[in-house]
């Protein structure tokens, strides 16, 4: 999703060039490479353990993530559209006219079956409320750009049209739905405080509806007098009953202004959410505990440990991905309401994300290697409550492995699993000797 997002956002830069373009195309061909990739890798999952489909399914954060291969897809096909559509004939870009409606039909099948399993399986508290709740709905929220970018391609004013309409209603969709989890997510906010620290990176999930939204009405209004006007006689041609090229014109003065509003929400959440991730880097970014311990030839002792409070996680892609849809929305305000400075936030907004996807990407590698990810209850199947296993009592004493700690002086959640043979080295946690 944040590879796929950032092609999109690449293409949409208004100071052309052509390396920025073969940029873009890098970014594009590796979304593809990598939704072959992790899709082969699902597979091999599920056939090798087939009740990890279902367990994936009512897990109650994996289930989560389900709809992101839908997500994905639909990057895919806003690329494809970008890059590929009118630059390789027509069968291209009636192929993506099929593909659209497909993936329409696709995004309210998912997000409707996702959120019954959730409501029938399982139950939540408002405690473990988090921004990923509205995950579900994101595919709906990939409508919108999807068409107002494929009814800039298409030579009939007819589908243009169609898509037009289809691709507005199912975004009014996702973003209503998304907004009833707003409120129950600001509700979580002033009765239970912020979230775990390690769950903190999903808050910037809630910048993504109101950008997207705002992308795509904008994107789609700025479409509309080409699929209304239809022929050089325009004295003829009506709308509802009013002249075709002025109803264009009023829907795309009243798409603009209305999705300044959306803009200045998601830009209200992505602060809130920057703020939240800052703080426990700042106040708590490795706190020192003392660990009581018996070695394997029984002699005992005591070490300063440093935990770190934010390990990484797949949500860490969050940084990315509702942001591309950020800059992407900033770019088209700059278009609408013709701002240069607007363009040139976006472009340091880019550059920027392109950053941090080295970054998080970085992360991901070297917590592959550390174990941290892509081991049992290492990722997105812990425990729900922090991302953390059961947390150990006050004074109680847990044995993992061949090494015993005690739990009073640990912090609650902290994992104290051996990394290996021979080693005192525990993951997310950083040996000193005392």
């Amino acid at each position: 999703m944040a590879t796929g997002g950032l092609a999109n956002v690449l293409h949409a830069v208004p100071f052309r060039s052509d390396w920025l373009y073969y940029v873009g195309l890098i970014f594009f061909f590796l979304n593809l490479v990598l939704y072959v990739v992790i899709w082969s890798m699902l597979l091999t999952r599920f056939v090798s353990y087939p009740a990890t489909f279902r367990a994936s399914l009512v897990h109650p954060t994996e289930s989560l993530f389900v709809p992101a291969f839908v997500v994905s897809l639909g990057t895919i096909c806003i690329t494809i559209v970008e890059y590929g559509a009118n630059n390789a004939g027509q069968w291209l870009t009636k192929t993506v006219l099929v593909v659209f409606w497909i993936n329409v039909a696709l995004a309210m099948a998912l997000s409707i079956t996702i959120y019954m399993i959730l409501w029938s399986s399982l139950t939540f508290t408002i405690a473990q409320m988090t921004p990923i709740w509205i995950f579900p709905a994101y595919p709906l929220l990939i409508i919108g750009p999807h068409a107002a970018n494929l009814s800039a391609k298409l030579y009939n004013p007819t589908d243009a049209l169609q898509v037009i309409v289809g691709g507005f209603t199912v975004q009014g969709i996702g973003f209503l739905v998304s907004l009833t989890i707003y409120s129950a997510f600001v509700y979580r906010l002033m009765t239970q405080k912020l979230p775990a620290d390690p769950s903190r990176p999903g808050m910037f999930v809630s910048v993504g509806p109101a950008a997207f939204t705002c992308s795509g009405t904008i994107g789609m209004a700025s479409n509309l007098h080409r699929a209304l006007v239809r022929g050089s006689d325009t004295t003829t041609q009506m709308f509802m009953d009013v002249p075709a090229d002025l109803a264009a014109n009023i829907l795309r003065i009243v798409a603009n202004w209305c999705s300044l509003w959306l803009w200045g929400l998601a830009i209200w959440f992505f602060f809130v959410s920057v703020i939240s991730n800052i703080a426990p880097l700042y106040t708590h970014k490795r706190q020192k505990v003392s660990v009581e311990g018996k070695s394997e030839d029984g002699r005992e002792h005591t070490h300063v440990v440093q935990v770190q409070r934010i390990p990484f996680a797949m949500t860490w892609y969050s940084y990315i991905f509702p942001q591309t849809a950020l800059t992407t929305a900033t770019f088209r305000v700059a278009e609408a309401f013709e701002i240069h400075a607007l363009n040139v936030l976006g472009c340091v907004m880019t550059g920027l994300l392109v950053a941090l996807w080295f970054f998080v990407v970085t992360m991901m590698i070297r917590a592959i290697m550390l174990k941290h990810i892509l081991w049992p209850e290492k990722g997105e199947d812990r425990e729900e409550g922090g991302f953390m296993r059961p947390r150990t009592a006050q004074g109680e004493t847990k044995n993992r492995g061949d090494i015993e700690v005690r739990g009073a002086g640990v912090p609650a959640g902290t994992d104290v699993e051996r990394n290996g043979p021979g080693t005192r080295h525990w993951p997310w946690i950083t040996e000193q000797r005392a």
